[in-house]
């Protein structure tokens, strides 16, 4: 039975137009994109997710059907940078923003707003703020539901509204200390839409409870990683390989907190899928990943050509 890997019918022309030289690759926008945990049994101020009985769930949505770029394919909440967000400082707790550009290997002005993508798409997508009140920044916001909170929710949905102009207008502050980065990964070369974008992880705060919100979405779960992926396995989820990879390397862990505590040791360097030219046929790897290796003919020969092997 085939997997839930996300493989778009235009890949295969694509990746052969890159290896000629007639795809020119477009530059990838910078993104973040977090996975939200919380232990199962009823931790963090929810109760337990029916998906898990034991270990950590994750917080994952499925993306419409609609969307240009992996409809149906199930994610974590997250999004492109605001370019605004490079523009003025961001009230900030936790790590220094010398020390966030150091591990994500950017500078400070573009660790900042790599930083607020996490936090402020968190909020768009599953209504969960990793902020506090700037009377006591080691606090988290309990509770963000209610007409006034869902305004300016939409109003950052729509980009009406600068993330440093919402903390302000909150009296919030950023905790930069409730993420920990993951891992970074970058859509191929061959890709119409690409992303450049760190995977964050997070514990779901106390009192806080995700909303079904995102206008992107037409379905959100909180799951056990391994059931998530035994669902990819099963053909059942569709996902996009750095998804299916980072459940698996979550199913390591039972707590939401023993993922945060392993999250400064993780190696960032970029994962980038290549195709290569062996043995008269190409070859999609993601190196590092070998199950999403994909095998197809050099030379398109009609319809029976496009299709991949594993």
């Amino acid at each position: 039975m085939a997997n839930g890997q996300w493989y778009p019918p235009e890949w295969p022309d694509r990746i052969r137009a890159l290896a000629d030289g007639t795809l020119t690759p477009v530059q990838p926008r910078r993104a973040a994109t977090v996975m939200l945990l919380k232990d199962a049994g009823g931790a963090a101020g929810a109760e337990a997710p029916a998906e898990t009985a034991g270990g950590i769930a994750v917080h994952m949505l499925r993306r419409r059907a609609s969307m240009a770029f992996a409809g149906g394919a199930y994610a974590y909440p997250g999004g492109g940078v605001d370019p605004r967000d490079h523009e003025r400082l961001v009230a900030w707790a936790g790590p220094s923003r010398a020390e966030w550009a150091e591990r994500l290997g950017v500078t400070e002005t573009e660790a900042q707003a790599i930083v607020c993508a996490a936090v402020r798409e968190t909020y768009e997508e599953a209504g969960v703020l990793l902020a506090g009140p700037v009377s006591d920044p080691a606090s988290v916001v309990s509770d963000t539901t209610g007409a006034d909170w869902e305004a300016d929710r939409e109003a950052l949905v729509a980009r009406d509204l600068s993330f440093a102009e919402f903390l302000d207008r909150r009296g919030l502050v950023l905790r930069s200390d409730l993420l920990g980065a993951w891992t970074r990964w970058i859509t191929p070369e061959f890709e119409p839409r690409r992303y450049d974008t760190w995977f964050f992880v997070a514990a779901l705060p106390e009192g806080q409870r995700t909303r079904d919100v995102s206008t992107e979405a037409d379905r959100t779960v909180w799951i056990a990683p391994a059931e998530a992926t035994a669902g990819y396995d099963r053909g059942e989820l569709l996902m996009m390989p750095p998804t299916v990879a980072t459940l698996r390397q979550l199913g390591a862990y039972d707590k939401a907190g023993d993922v945060l505590a392993a999250a400064p040791g993780r190696d960032l360097t970029p994962v980038v899928a290549q195709a290569r030219l062996e043995d008269g046929e190409l070859r999609l790897v993601w190196p590092g990943h070998d199950e999403f290796t994909k095998h197809l003919p050099a030379a398109h020969d009609g319809p029976d050509a496009q299709g991949p092997s594993a």
